[in-house]
């Protein structure tokens, strides 16, 4: 079995329910979380997220809502003053621009406020169905560890070695399997080496200092 196919098997063996943890019911509050996530865990983004959108359900009214309002629901997590700008900006853009309808298309979504390739890549991927392949810290980690990308790459970088090694169709599904992955096993400081099944295939040079984790 090739390289790729391993890795693939292996992490659906692991992580076959793997799907986005961040809570949302619409690509709108997919959008708000995913801008409120950077620089700050999910878990901590799905404790103010409930209370956020209760108060403000729709763009058009997160694009009213009082700044210091938001910065109110949002005090709990990282650079909430900034990300209070940006949702509210965001929210602005989409009623005034899109109809109140978060964008379908990549231009679209990266011209709003707070948004990156990541985070339109995680919304076009999970809200709309497109294959894309967001990038994240531990996507990054593992892609290197893995031997998937090369160390030092950009995010593009890794987002095409990763586009080019796996299926299209597996895009959206691997994505979650290497965040779980990364969060779960392959942890930036101490990594369970020592029961890892993609062992062998790793070339991260410190891995034997904790295969006897």
């Amino acid at each position: 079995m090739r390289k790729a196919e391993e890795i693939a098997s292996v992490l659906e063996d692991m992580f076959p329910d793997a799907k986005a943890e961040l809570l949302h019911n619409n690509p709108f509050e997919l959008l708000v979380a995913v801008v409120l996530s950077a620089q700050t865990t999910d878990v901590a983004v799905n404790k103010v997220t409930p209370g956020l959108f209760r108060a403000y359900p729709t763009p058009e009214k997160m694009a009213q809502a009082e700044l210091h309002d938001l910065e109110n629901h949002l005090r709990t997590i990282g650079l909430y003053r900034n990300k209070a700008k940006h949702i509210k900006a965001l929210a602005r853009t989409i009623t005034d621009v899109h109809d109140s309808r978060v964008p379908s298309e990549r231009d679209a979504l990266e011209a709003l406020p707070g948004v990156g390739r990541k985070t339109a890549n995680v919304v076009l991927s999970n809200a709309f169905g497109v294959p894309a392949f967001a990038v994240d810290t531990h996507v990054s980690r593992v892609s290197v560890r893995l031997g998937l990308a090369s160390p030092g790459s950009s995010v593009t970088e890794i987002e095409k070695a990763l586009m080019m090694t796996f299926p299209k169709k597996q895009w959206q599904k691997l994505h979650h399997q290497m965040i779980f992955f990364g969060r779960y096993h392959c942890l930036a400081k101490s990594p369970k080496c020592g029961h890892c099944p993609l062992f062998k295939r790793c070339v991260f040079p410190q891995k034997t200092l904790f295969k006897g984790d």
